[in-house]
């Protein structure tokens, strides 16, 4: 029983069809065929039922469970080897939401590639959710983010806790202050990132408590992107220190007073997950960098 047709099996299962599994392992599908057809003879039963949608038969999901077992341990086998074949090569997948990804983990990558040359870096930006489902799916190996919704299969470790500032064109009449309170918001344009970022809703239930909807908002999904549309005067921005750290010309950053949050940024993994030396190594210093981040507030690594 080879892996590649093991392999085969679980991609066509994955993306429902044997075209998009061909092209995901850029097999032909006459290949990703004769693969299929090996392996149900090898193991006597059906494994796919063809048809307008493609269907497991009761013995596919029994051999799929089986299989992704295989599959996960054999890629940390070959993990392994690549270690002990070249001296520390390899691929290490990562996954960073936004602020991260653009202003902090640059410099830590950065230090990483000094030492560990060899090894290939794939970085997958996206919101904490999105990347605790890739985890989930084996599509990356650890991430950097906020706390995604809890999940039995991952565990995250916070490093830092963030604060909320208010980012608002130079010109505007609260600019010339040291501190904003919530209750000079009102009637105020938020940029706001999507429905479903946890800041972003601890955020505009504060604001409903404080002003109720004497508000109006525009929704952009990227955090980085909203310096720009202060600076447009489009609105304002309430978000971390982090993100706003970088301001631009014509933009200004305030102490804003009555908005309880800390987003906390940390390590999100695979429970019972074991790295290689080099992820390891990679690791320690994201957690070194976010301690002594810790320890001075305020100032973005």
């Amino acid at each position: 029983m080879e892996i590649r047709a093991i392999r085969t099996f679980t991609t066509i299962v994955k993306y429902g069809n044997f075209f998009k599994a061909a092209e995901a392992l850029n097999y032909s599908q006459p290949t990703i065929t004769l693969h299929i057809k090996h392996l149900e003879e090898e193991i006597g039963e059906k494994l796919l039922e063809r048809g307008k949608t493609l269907k497991m038969t009761e013995a596919g999901r029994l051999f799929y469970e089986r299989a992704i077992a295989l599959l996960r341990e054999y890629d940390r086998l070959d993990k392994t080897r690549q270690d002990l074949e070249v001296g520390l090569a390899g691929l290490i997948r990562i996954g960073v939401s936004e602020p991260t990804a653009s202003l902090e983990f640059p410099a830590i990558l950065s230090c990483f590639k000094t030492k560990y040359p060899q090894v290939v870096i794939s970085v997958h930006i996206a919101d904490a959710n999105t990347l605790s489902t890739k985890l989930s799916h084996n599509e990356i190996d650890f991430a950097i983010c906020g706390a995604p919704e809890v999940s039995m299969e991952n565990i995250f470790k916070p490093l830092y806790h963030d604060d909320i500032v208010l980012l608002l064109p130079d010109s505007h009449p609260l600019a010339h202050k040291t501190m904003v309170m919530i209750e000079d918001l009102r009637n105020e344009t938020f940029l706001f990132t999507p429905h479903n970022c946890p800041i972003r809703i601890k955020i505009e239930q504060t604001l409903v408590e404080k002003i109720g909807t004497d508000y109006k908002k525009i929704e952009i999904s990227s955090s980085m992107a909203h310096k720009h549309y202060v600076q447009a005067g489009l609105g304002i921005s309430l978000f971390t220190r982090t993100a706003h750290s970088s301001t631009l010309l014509g933009t200004k950053v305030v102490e804003i007073s009555g908005i309880e949050a800390s987003p906390p940024i940390g390590l999100l993994r695979k429970t019972n997950d074991t790295n290689g030396k080099a992820t390891t190594h990679l690791i320690d210093l994201i957690e070194a960098a976010f301690t002594n981040k810790a320890k001075r507030p305020n100032i973005p690594l």
